[in-house]
């Protein structure tokens, strides 16, 4: 991820906003062709509202190809403007100016403009939305119309990073007035409208006619987005060629990809997690002590090893990644020691703990594996794991958020803010923890503002310290992004690693060679 300044990030230019979708392509592109994606995270009650996305199948539908953000983390990792040219922010940070692309039109043919910016950002605020973008949005204080095709957001307090949060996969634009029939119907501003939709089976997408982004993204004449959640079943449609390109290749397979001469596995490290986040509310989670025995119960190299297949890196039980500008790479380590856990369980006045952890292959690829092998290493610490297999389908809806504790994954994102105000800010959707701690929250919203590079690192250090040694969270592990496609396919030579499969922007990115 391109460490770039967040004070340059106060005022961009349109030349800034222009800049290709692709990543600024350096190989000649070729338009035509089907592209089939056999892709995991597929569920029955998906749908076209990007609010309740959580998972790959419908990230890399809905966001990477039918619908539009205001702006967007290009494959270098810059940040772009997509459906906004530019933008520029008051000294503090609080207002924020947004000047909207011309000539763009939703798939219906309703043009697209100021009033639709508007309503889009409202729906994450209304009354009974379960939207995990809604702590991007919540902080807005007055949305003013400036013009058919400029917006100001102003906040209630200072944001440097506010124009990436904007690129947030849950805040696709919709057509203001239209909202129901445009997520009853798939209706967007992207490169590629719905021809059909079966939710947790396939999505079939066709190239858009004159484009705003003709010319530098989206050559496939259409696209099949086909449910694969079965790891196995997914990296044999690619080697058969039932597909052509897959997401979360399956480390047990992967020889037999590699000496498969007609696939390319690609791989780009970010700043994905693997995770087993505890409820914090609820007994014995709700315990310091018993949270600091659990992440001293696992082996974490081990994990790396046998999960990820060296596919990734040891973490420290933050979120925050390797590729973030802040990343604190030497705290001290929540190392495995039995012993340690033993004592730490008796200050809790326990002799030994039995607790259950929820686990699917739907979390990540090998989370039940990962499981046992914490259940393995926890027994010497005198902990007892009952681990609990749960089917894949409905997995996200029906224990994550729900269970004391379960396995999970995280994509990260692109900065500190972004990830700790998505998922450890106090009362937000998606705080999977409900972990609260005084400090962190003081310094989460200090940090937001704080413009002085020198001052922001030492409190992003500070707040993964806190989280580290108290979080409600283990995260033994980080895990790169391992994807995998025919040698049909071919990209820019550049591939972003905010999410899989070049950061879900595949179908506008890549093309048939």
């Amino acid at each position: 991820m391109t460490k770039i300044s967040r004070r340059g990030l106060l005022k961009t230019g349109a030349a800034a906003g222009v800049l290709a979708a692709t990543g600024l392509p350096v190989r000649a592109q070729q338009r035509g062709g089907t592209l089939r994606l056999g892709l995991n995270g597929a569920n029955t009650s998906d749908t076209w509202d990007s609010r309740t996305h959580s998972d790959a199948f419908m990230i890399n539908a809905c966001h990477g190809a039918v619908f539009d953000t205001l702006t967007e983390v290009a494959a270098s990792g810059e940040l772009v403007g997509e459906l906004a040219e530019s933008w520029e922010a008051s000294a503090d940070a609080k207002t924020w100016t947004f000047n909207l692309r011309k000539g763009v039109t939703f798939h219906n043919g309703k043009a697209f403009g100021a009033d639709d910016v508007i309503a889009s950002l409202q729906m994450h605020t209304a009354e009974g939305a379960k939207s995990a973008a809604k702590p991007i949005v919540e902080p807005i204080v007055e949305m003013k119309k400036m013009g058919d095709h400029q917006i100001q957001l102003v906040l209630a307090a200072g944001n440097a990073d506010f124009p990436f949060l904007l690129s947030d996969y849950h805040l696709c634009m919709y057509p203001e007035g239209q909202i129901d029939e445009a997520i009853a119907k798939g209706i967007g501003t992207g490169m590629y409208k719905v021809e059909a939709f079966d939710p947790g089976v396939r999505a079939l997408l066709s190239r858009v006619d004159s484009h705003y982004k003709d010319g530098r993204a989206g050559w496939f004449d259409s696209v099949e987005i086909i449910a694969i959640n079965d790891a196995s079943a997914r990296m044999n449609a690619l080697m058969t060629g039932q597909v052509d390109a897959v997401n979360r290749v399956d480390f047990k397979t992967e020889p037999l990809m590699r000496a498969n001469p007609m696939v390319k596995i690609f791989e780009v490290t970010g700043n994905q997690h693997f995770t087993f986040p505890m409820l914090t509310n609820l007994s014995p989670f709700d315990n310091l002590k018993v949270r600091q025995a659990l992440k001293h119960s696992v082996k974490r190299q081990e994990m790396v090893d046998k999960i990820l297949l060296g596919h990734g890196a040891v973490a420290n039980d933050i979120p925050i990644g390797p590729a973030n500008q802040y990343f604190a790479s030497d705290l001290p380590m929540n190392d495995y020691d039995p012993e340690k856990a033993k004592f730490l369980l008796k200050e809790a006045g326990m002799d030994g703990l039995s607790v259950d952890l929820s686990a699917s292959n739907a979390a990540f690829n090998g989370a039940v594996d990962a499981a046992q092998l914490l259940q393995a290493s926890a027994k010497d610490a005198g902990v007892n794991i009952n681990v609990v297999q749960e089917p894949a389908d409905g997995y996200w809806s029906n224990v994550w958020l729900k269970k004391a504790w379960c396995a999970c994954y995280w994509s990260g994102r692109a900065t500190e803010d972004w990830m700790f105000s998505t998922a450890y800010e106090s009362g937000v959707p998606w705080n999977d923890t409900q972990w609260e701690n005084a400090r962190f929250q003081e310094l989460l919203i200090t940090a937001r503002a704080e413009l002085d590079t020198t001052k922001r690192r030492d409190m992003y250090t500070e707040m993964q310290m806190i989280m580290s040694a108290e979080g409600g969270t283990l995260i033994p592990m980080y895990a790169n992004y391992v994807d995998a496609h025919s040698t049909k396919l071919t990209n820019s030579g550049t591939i972003g690693n905010a999410f899989q499969m070049d950061s879900s922007r595949i179908i506008e990115r890549w093309w048939f060679a």
